[in-house]
């Protein structure tokens, strides 16, 4: 595939040019031969239309491979290995995430010039969701309970996962700010170590902005939020992320992908993610069947299946699903206007995604979407 053929999916659910190049068949020749690949390297099967980074599917003499690479401002060889030690974690306590290779130096991360790269052996199971923008919500109500299931089987397993939190905010899927008496705050006492994130607000009435549209929902929620106790999750569970057994509505999760905006926060606060991810069609917002409450009674009804969720859980899980996504937004705006200098997609993800997701549990679909959430406390 070349650089002109090949798309990735942009803010606005279209087909774009990718920011990052796609990996070319001798870069992937160069970075596995400091790896023990058994057999002949045959070339590369597909390239991933996700943004933000590039990957692709190398098939060899005997295994494919799955390849990511990241620019070093987005990811360093720490902060990558942030995550894999946190894979590495989850696979010992028997949750199905492929196994991160290491070179023969024994070291999970690669760095080339400008570049780290990771190499996974192969999910198992299908791919059912490939080429499912990650902002389309479910249709399958029976995936949705088993993703959810899933979501606190994971959650179980990592309850004795001990790490400093992540040491980068950039696309991280992170609660400092929700979780802070004083968000405005908070993110002052981060600007300094965040530029790109402060040249952008320095051109906006931020503080205004912020502080208006948190001012419905954050002092409600953050006493009880700052009593969570902190967990590492994953942080974009979308079912894109996941593989299958099968494609009928009874198919149990094969393996678990992309730990890329893993972080320390705390359990509800993934499952609310997964709520935003999978039950709300964001890019089709005039659609009268936007919000899919059934897929995100699912969820809940599935993660409750494995691990007990008691009333005040799902009044707190209503209370912090407008918000969920606000420290994720922010790195997006970072990561747009600092790194790849889009200023059109910066505006999308303040604009619309930090401010317009919050606005929008304030319009009567919104609020239909929290009340029944809220009816499940019985």
């Amino acid at each position: 595939m070349s650089d002109i053929t090949h798309r990735i999916h942009g803010v606005a659910g279209d087909h774009v040019a990718p920011d990052w190049p796609p990996i070319t068949r001798s870069e992937v020749d160069d970075l596995l031969r400091g790896y023990a690949v058994s057999g002949a390297i045959h070339g590369i099967e597909w390239h991933s239309p996700r943004p933000l980074s590039a990957a692709c599917l190398v098939r060899t003499e005997t295994a494919t491979l799955f390849v990511k690479r990241h620019h070093r401002r987005v990811r360093t060889v720490a902060t990558l290995s942030e995550e894999h030690r946190f894979i590495a974690h989850q696979r010992a306590m028997g949750i199905p995430v492929p196994r991160v290779m290491c070179d023969r130096n024994g070291n999970s991360v690669a760095a080339m010039g400008a570049w780290v790269y990771e190499v996974h052996e192969a999910a198992t199971g299908i791919d059912l969701y490939r080429d499912v923008f990650s902002w389309s919500p479910l249709a399958n109500v029976g995936h949705a309970f088993t993703a959810g299931r899933m979501l606190a089987t994971m959650h179980d397993a990592a309850t004795d996962y001990v790490a400093p939190q992540r040491n980068t905010h950039i696309l991280v899927a992170r609660c400092d700010l929700i979780a802070a008496p004083d968000p405005i705050a908070a993110l002052q006492a981060q600007l300094p170590d965040r530029p790109g994130l402060a040249a952008y607000l320095n051109e906006r009435d931020w503080i205004a902005d912020l502080r208006r549209a948190l001012a419905p929902w954050h002092g409600h929620a953050q006493p009880r939020i700052s009593r969570e106790p902190r967990l590492w999750t994953h942080g974009d569970w979308h079912v894109s992320n996941l593989f299958w057994s099968g494609d009928r509505d009874d198919a149990s999760v094969a393996a678990v992908l992309d730990f890329g905006l893993a972080a320390e926060t705390f359990a509800l606060f993934d499952l609310a993610t997964a709520i935003e991810r999978n039950a709300i069609a964001w890019l089709q917002l005039e659609q009268p069947d936007a919000p899919r409450v059934d897929i995100a009674l699912a969820l809940i009804e599935g993660y409750r299946q494995q691990r007990r969720l008691d009333a005040d859980d799902i009044h707190l899980l209503a209370d912090i699903l407008p918000i969920v996504h606000v420290d994720f937004a922010l790195s997006e705006v970072e990561y747009f206007h600092g790194i790849t200098a889009s200023s059109s997609d910066a505006d999308v993800a303040y604009t619309a995604f930090l401010l317009g997701h919050i606005a929008w549990f304030d319009t009567p679909p919104g609020q239909a979407l929290l009340q029944a959430i809220r009816a499940l406390a019985g």
